[in-house]
């Protein structure tokens, strides 16, 4: 494991945010892994010892590294003849441990027959190599997540390709997102039901639970804006909440409690910008902030309390996958919400050409109360975690 010896450290100005006194920020960067592509991460405990662990889909493998010290463990190889694209891991029996699926045979541009889905049998021991199962796939397999039913220990599997079946530039078809149903046994058969198949090019998706049910719902970033799933009475409904073309999205908390959404836009997009929930229920929810519009090659939110505020701010990173043609660097930016409304956004960058970010979630990995920021490049082939330290 190798500790850098830069650290990133800012001031954030009280006329900018209105804090009772200017929070100092330091991020301590600590590489643990030279990996191939970082395709998807998560974050969750895999061993069940009350810690978390990081999760990564890479090319040909599916791994997962043991905190504190980020041992690595190959769990899975060669699933398929192309790439892995997208892993989930959530503990969905109670039991302290997560369980794991996969989404690999990526194709960028095929739509009739590539991608695939597998579901991963644990060993008694971990740190093996897991025994996968098969599953149903639509083409362009692309993202996936285990979500909260209404039950106790309830969860299913949605996945979500990015293109729909036989679809050219987003034209055709729309995509089919599967939720599927886990078995007793999961090497029986897995019934599914279709969440939405009207949206195209979906880059990303998240689950939330906005609601008063237990049931989680997902915001979906499409060509056709940014759209809500719930399920209501065993079927899925939707809404629209942006119109503007989305790939990724997540959602967080503003000072003084007010929901907003983040996106970046269009897919591997430019821009970057914040929307808040409307006031009158079924219109369109407002932009509020653009945080960046010259990203290149955006591919990544995530949000989370770093400073301990009571509120949320967000994490954006972008790749920068051809630097020949236009011309920029990768980089991951934080940016702070103001406290009044109508205020500046302090946006900050923390890493540069360092990381070319695939994929970033965040989580506390250390125990300090506080979440930290994992990231796995492409390009610069590494996974990072920033540990805040407010």
């Amino acid at each position: 494991m190798k500790i850098l010896p830069a650290c990133f450290l800012f001031s954030v100005c009280c006329s900018l945010i209105a804090f009772a006194a200017p929070p100092e920020f330091q991020w301590d960067e600590v590489e643990i892994d030279t990996i191939e592509i970082g395709y998807g991460l998560q974050l969750s405990d895999v061993n069940g010892d009350g810690k978390t662990d990081i999760v990564l889909a890479d090319k040909s493998t599916v791994q997962w590294y043991e905190n504190p010290g980020w041992k690595k463990h190959i769990i899975a190889r060669d699933l398929t003849k192309r790439d892995n694209v997208c892993v989930t891991a959530r503990d969905i029996d109670g039991d302290g441990k997560c369980e794991i699926a996969v989404g690999g045979q990526w194709n960028f541009l095929e739509t009739i027959k590539d991608g695939a889905v597998h579901y991963l049998v644990p060993p008694a021991d971990r740190t093996q190599p897991w025994t996968p199962v098969k599953l149903h796939h639509e083409p362009s397999v692309h993202r996936m997540h285990w979500i909260r039913g209404a039950g106790e220990n309830e969860f299913t599997l949605v996945v979500k390709p990015l293109r729909g079946r036989g679809t050219v530039d987003g034209e055709g078809p729309g995509i089919r997102i599967l939720e599927y149903f886990p078995p007793a046994d999961p090497k029986a058969e897995w019934k599914t039901r279709v969440v939405g198949d009207f949206l195209h090019l979906s880059h990303n998706f998240h689950p939330v639970n906005w609601d008063d049910d237990p049931e989680e719902e997902l915001i979906v970033a499409a060509k056709e804006g940014v759209w809500h799933f719930d399920r209501v009475e065993d079927e899925w409904k939707s809404r629209q909440l942006t119109k503007d073309f989305a790939g990724e999205i997540r959602d967080g908390q503003l000072p003084g409690g007010k929901r907003f959404i983040v996106t970046i836009e269009p897919m591997h997009g430019t821009k970057s910008a914040v929307y808040i929930e409307p006031d009158k229920e079924g219109d369109l929810w407002k932009q509020i902030a653009v945080l960046d519009d010259a990203l290149k090659d955006g591919h990544a939110l995530a949000c989370g309390d770093f400073l301990g505020v009571g509120s949320d701010q967000i994490v954006i990173g972008w790749r920068a996958m051809h630097p020949k043609d236009t011309p920029g660097g990768p980089g991951i930016k934080v940016a702070i919400p103001p406290l009044a409304p109508g205020e500046p956004w302090h946006v900050v960058q923390i890493s540069g050409d360092e990381v070319a970010v695939e994929d970033i979630k965040a989580a506390d990995l250390n125990g300090d109360g506080h979440p930290d920021i994992v990231a796995a490049a492409r390009q610069t082939k590494n996974l990072k975690i920033f540990f805040a330290k407010p």
